[in-house]
């Protein structure tokens, strides 16, 4: 790794996060204090003890401790509260524009009702304003539900449109292709949302779901999708298309083996809109700095390098051509800086 990219230049370089779920920011001391307050059983009355369940070793396995947790999360203040906890330790690590996920269906299959979630996660990413942080947020649909159950999601969230403004799709790919939800994505579009859906890394049928989004759904972004190496002629599409990959190395070694860093590396260089993001930061244990860290350090990245990654995140957001420029330049500024 260049000797001038430094963890302390990584964690202050202007960047954008793409690809963060707001549950997954459930800090366990949040998750305790948030227990407490809504006189909710965890099962664990420490924070060591909240901490000590937060282990797993795939994507099924942290699922099965990831949902649970939702309990907590109750009152509007609450998503409030769980949000503005993220925003505040997303700004420390130099994050200027957020575009954060959140899975409504994890909240209203338990009775919550959504303009609590909605509503307290709206707030939060307006006042993160107040800290220099820009954000919107993306309502998730919930792969491993049904389709009927995703229609009924964007059906019940349409009158609260203007505080999202886009849609994806998460949770277990297991035999949960893109296509499954091909009309709720129509919809979405008709209504003016951007789409994106998640293609993670290394599950069965990845090239086809990859393949899917791009030529049934018609997606906006893709996150993960570094599967898509395998297929010369879609990563050829997907340069042509601008379409950006929002990757997430630390979460990548987790779930599997790999951090996936050759496959970042190679899209980066061949041009393709590679992105570093944080994914579940509360359980994977790196916010978004911590990201570009680990990638240099993995894949000996220069300066050019992450630089560029880090412009990638705000070419690939959902921001304005102007918005998008104005961050470009606070980067080449912050640069210029660095090495004056």
């Amino acid at each position: 790794m260049d000797s001038t990219i430094t963890p302390e230049f990584l964690t202050a370089l202007p960047k954008a996060e793409l690809h963060v779920h707001l549950e997954g920011t459930l800090e366990p001391e949040l998750k305790l204090a948030l227990a407490t307050r809504n006189g909710v059983d965890i099962g664990q009355s420490t924070v060591a003890e909240v901490k000590a369940t937060y282990a797993f070793d795939s994507l099924a396995s942290f699922l099965a401790i990831y949902y649970p947790a939702m309990n907590v999360l109750v009152e509007e203040q609450d998503f409030y509260d769980l949000a503005t906890a993220y925003f505040v330790r997303a700004a420390a690590d130099g994050v200027r524009r957020v575009e954060a996920f959140f899975d409504p269906q994890a909240h209203t299959s338990r009775g919550v009702p959504l303009e609590n979630v909605i509503l307290g996660y709206s707030r939060a990413a307006a006042d993160a304003a107040s800290i220099g942080i820009s954000a919107d947020l993306i309502l998730c649909f919930l792969r491993d539900m049904s389709a009927e159950s995703a229609l009924e999601t964007i059906t019940a969230a349409l009158p609260f449109k203007e505080h999202f403004i886009g849609v994806g799709l998460d949770s277990d790919e297991r035999d949960n292709p893109p296509s499954k939800f091909a009309r709720v994505f129509a919809i979405a579009r008709a209504e003016g949302l951007k789409l994106t859906m998640h293609c993670d890394i290394d599950q069965v049928g990845s090239i086809d779901n990859i393949r899917e989004v791009l030529d049934v759904i018609g997606v906006d972004r893709i996150d993960h999708g570094t599967n898509i190496v395998e297929n010369p002629a879609l990563v050829e599409l997907l340069l042509e298309r601008g379409i950006g990959l929002t990757c997430c190395p630390v979460s990548n070694s987790f779930v599997t083996d790999d951090m996936k860093a050759a496959e970042m590396v190679d899209l980066l260089h061949r041009g393709v809109k590679v992105t570093l993001n944080s994914d579940d930061p509360a359980y994977f244990g790196a916010y978004a700095a911590g990201n570009y860290i680990a990638l240099a350090e993995k894949a000996g990245l220069g300066l050019d390098d992450v630089v560029t990654l880090a412009k990638n995140s705000f070419e690939a957001s959902w921001l304005s051509e102007p918005e998008k420029q104005s961050y470009l330049r606070e980067i080449d500024e912050y640069v210029a800086a660095s090495r004056a």
